[in-house]
């Protein structure tokens, strides 16, 4: 492996015109919620900002090359797992690959991705509507709707509670106000991502079965098709500011990419858990005067109740973090 180089099932749902947005309500999930206030991303996260640029950095030699692909290779030893890895660096064109094209069950990290493209075919108005549902609609991990199922939730609500908390009804119902997971994997497609394979609802898409391509995609492909939406111009400006904000203010991803990453480093991501070990975590991360760094790291193992490896991201971060700085 060559690594741096330079460059329905449809829920009874009814959509009806809401008078106010709703603010959440507060909860506990299974997963860290201990955020503090969110930091607001350097300028250069806008196209209508000046970034500072970097000045080109040359590809690193054979050597070099070499002791980070073994440095990946011995964290997947010592963890007893599969590691993809694929870091770009937006203002020096510098990548690491690691399995980058092999695929993973990509689990929640696909949260982020849905709410884009809930954001590219809804305007500021739509995103208001209001969409009710009912308890027998309800997913394990649900936390923000389990709390909703008599007032039902505004889309941007939905968003919210599915990128920030990681809410699986959230997550089906924003599945059905796009035609289910196949109007979702025609958005992708359409908007040039032609590797994501989006199938199933939750809790099924979370299976992972070796060697099923359903619900599926690269680290490659994860990255590419966030830049897209958070960092280009699939979207407006309005609406990247938005999806940048429900990333940085996401609450469970304390343990793994912004455990690695330094302090004074500002970190968007959205992660992922399923079945076979699997443990995801995609990112946007913004260090100080520089142009933000796409990360998407994904895991596995080969049975079905294997341990999830929180460390292993972790310590394939810090190996990231080394190579660049």
């Amino acid at each position: 492996m060559n690594v741096i180089t330079a460059l329905r099932r449809p829920a009874a749902v009814a959509v009806l015109a809401a008078a106010t947005l709703l603010p959440l309500a507060a909860c506990s999930t299974t997963e860290d919620t201990s955020a503090t206030e969110i930091p607001t991303p350097p300028a250069a996260t806008t196209p209508a900002a000046e970034s500072t640029a970097l000045p080109t950095i040359e590809p690193t030699d054979e050597p070099a090359d070499v002791r980070l692909d073994e440095r990946f290779e011995d964290l997947e030893s010592a963890y007893d797992a599969r590691l993809g890895v694929y870091v770009l660096d937006t203002g020096s064109g510098q990548d690491i690959t690691y399995r980058a094209d092999e695929r993973f069950a990509y689990a929640s990290t696909f949260k982020i991705l849905l709410c884009a493209v809930v954001l590219d075919q809804h305007s500021f108005d739509d995103l208001e509507e209001l969409i009710t549902f009912s308890a027998d609609d309800l997913q394990a991990h649900s936390p923000i709707t389990s709390e909703r199922v008599e007032t039902g939730m505004t889309i941007r609500e939905l968003c919210d509670a599915a990128t920030r908390y990681g809410d699986n009804t959230a997550v089906n119902l924003l599945l059905d106000v796009l035609g289910g997971p196949s109007g979702l994997g025609e958005a992708l497609k359409a908007a040039g991502d032609d590797v994501i394979s989006v199938d199933r609802y939750a809790p099924e898409l979370s299976e992972a079965t070796p060697g099923d391509t359903r619900d599926t995609s690269t680290p490659r492909a994860l990255a590419t098709t966030l830049r897209l939406f958070a960092l280009e111009d699939a979207l407006p400006e309005d609406k990247r500011e938005l999806l940048t904000e429900w990333m940085v203010g996401n609450l469970t991803g304390e343990d793994l990419i912004r455990a690695g990453i330094p302090d004074d480093w500002t970190v968007g991501d959205r992660t992922g858990a399923a079945h076979y070990g699997t443990r995801n975590c995609i990112a946007i991360v913004w260090p100080p005067d520089r142009d933000p760094i796409l990360i998407a790291l994904l895991t596995s193992r080969d049975t079905e109740d294997a341990e999830r490896q929180d460390e292993l991201i972790v310590e394939a971060t810090e190996a990231i973090v080394d190579a660049l700085t």
